[in-house]
């Protein structure tokens, strides 16, 4: 098939009937987008770095099986993008930053490592806030991503990178990562499907920590369907990462075909109130009637402590960024400024190789760790952790998932709000309380407000209950397919 021919939109389940029916070869569908990346990427600045190399070689071995009539493993020929904070042997990751714009690690994140395995083809990696830190992809040293389903507005942060490679079909799906919501924000602002798995679930291994008790990878892409298999290829307890589950994994794309009748929808009524964009209000209840027409019963319930959840989370994230990047100091490796002293070089290198959000959140971290402070601020903020964790967990006993908006507005022009660091921490009001909670989370789109932009709804359920919002995601996006304007 030639590239003329090759469809724009691809889906996991399109690409496998199509490399066994010999309608597109891995190779082939590589090269594609490869293409697109090369016409596309100057404009959207998703991609930082590409590894065709990797590339071919991974989908020359797709082609292999299927010349032997091997089983192919689950994502074989999938063009898939890596956010630039995951490890990738041999290739380029900056985490958006120019204190690492050179390195490259020796070793493969387990996430990347696991899904090369299930066959997935790694085209490179993506644009990011700086060390994950931001709601707009603004803060990367590499430049801003654009909205492809908005030109001139944000994606979304941190994982701006990766929404807009799939939003702008320049991978079929993604890895992003979500400390306070950064992949369901970016999926929400790109209008795209976007998961965020119970802390866990994912081994964290080769990730670049920015908050240690809150990072999490996780997949973006087109459907439900899509991410759900994403999700599977990497889920499960790894070795090298002790905070990693045993718990088994599920077959979650199986899941995802369960009807919903009689499931009990909790609908908080603090994620309903001031602030909330009222076509954002709009479209969320839309979605919320149509899921209770689906057989779902709706429940109203309070959950008190969710207006203390940004302040909370501020403290404890950027307390946990403080002890993480120290190790950043051109000892090692990354940038080194010259100096005539230890402290001058740390000074030196610290100093050019960060960011202004960057440094904003190391010091606000330094600071609520300090001596006289500590209690006052961050063992504080870990109690207040605590009773929004008991909040979901009472919640849960009345209904079975949660539904929320995933932002309380649709995406913002860039440039908008980076003179406003508050307004740009309130972009994550409705997706903290989840990452503090450590409660799986997803955001799918539930239409467009009048200005074409795209509006998230986002699904939230118990531990380990990836299946159940995956399972309620899939049946509101086959009900509303093709999205309500």
């Amino acid at each position: 098939m030639s590239a003329a021919t090759l469809p724009s939109s691809w889906t996991i389940s399109s690409i496998r009937e199509s490399l066994l029916l010999k309608t597109v070869s891995a190779r082939e569908l590589t090269a594609e987008f490869f293409r697109r990346i090369e016409r596309d990427n100057p404009r959207i600045n998703a991609f930082l770095t590409v590894c065709p190399e990797r590339a071919f070689a991974a989908a020359d071995h797709v082609d292999a099986l299927i010349a032997r009539g091997e089983s192919l493993p689950p994502l074989a020929g999938v063009p898939v993008a890596m956010k630039d904070v995951l490890s990738t042997a041999g290739v380029r990751t900056t985490c958006g930053s120019k204190i690492l714009e050179n390195y490259i690690p020796p070793y493969d994140a387990t996430a990347v490592s696991r899904l090369e395995s299930a066959g997935a083809v790694i085209l490179g990696k993506t644009n990011c806030d700086e060390f994950a830190m931001g709601s707009s992809n603004e803060n990367s040293a590499f430049g801003p991503v654009q909205n492809p389903a908005a030109p001139g507005y944000v994606p979304g942060g941190s994982s701006g990178g990766s929404a807009a490679a799939v939003a702008g079909q320049l991978a079929v799906a993604a890895l992003g990562t979500d400390t306070g919501g950064s992949i369901r924000q970016p999926g929400a602002c790109c209008g795209i499907t976007a998961l965020m798995p119970t802390y866990g679930r994912v081994s964290r291994y080769g990730l670049t920590a920015f908050a240690s008790s809150l990072d999490r990878i996780g997949p973006l892409a087109n459907s439900v369907e899509d991410a759900a298999s994403v999700l599977a290829a990497m889920a499960g307890r790894d070795p090298l990462d002790a905070t990693s589950t045993s718990a088994p994994v599920p077959d979650y794309r199986a899941q995802c075909q369960e009807p919903l009748h009689g499931l009990r929808l909790g609908i908080p009524r603090q994620y309903f109130g001031e602030g909330l964009d009222p076509e954002v209000r709009q479209k969320v209840e839309e979605a919320i009637a149509m899921l209770e027409k689906l057989g779902c019963r709706r429940v109203d319930l309070d959950m008190p402590h969710t207006d203390y959840a940004i302040a909370a989370y501020y403290i404890i994230a950027t307390g946990e960024a403080s002890s993480n990047l120290a190790r950043y100091d051109g000892v090692r490796y990354g940038l080194r400024e010259p100096a005539n002293s230890l402290r001058e070089m740390y000074k030196r290198t610290r100093g050019r190789g960060f960011g202004t959000e960057v440094k904003r959140r190391v010091m606000l971290g330094t600071y609520a760790l300090s001596a006289g402070y500590y209690d006052a601020y961050y063992l504080r903020a870990q109690k207040v952790r605590a009773l929004i964790a008991r909040d979901f967990a009472e919640a849960f006993q009345r209904a079975d998932v949660l539904i929320t908006p995933t932002t309380p507005t649709p995406a913002f022009r860039i440039g908008e709000r980076t003179s406003d660091p508050l307004k740009m921490y309130l972009a994550d009001i409705y997706t903290v309380t989840g990452s503090l909670a450590g409660i799986p989370g997803i955001s799918v789109p539930c239409g467009k407000s009048t200005a074409n932009l795209p509006i998230g709804l986002q699904v939230f359920g118990p531990h380990f209950t990836e299946s159940l919002v995956l399972q309620v995601a899939h049946a509101y996006q086959e009900a509303a397919s093709p999205l309500p304007s």
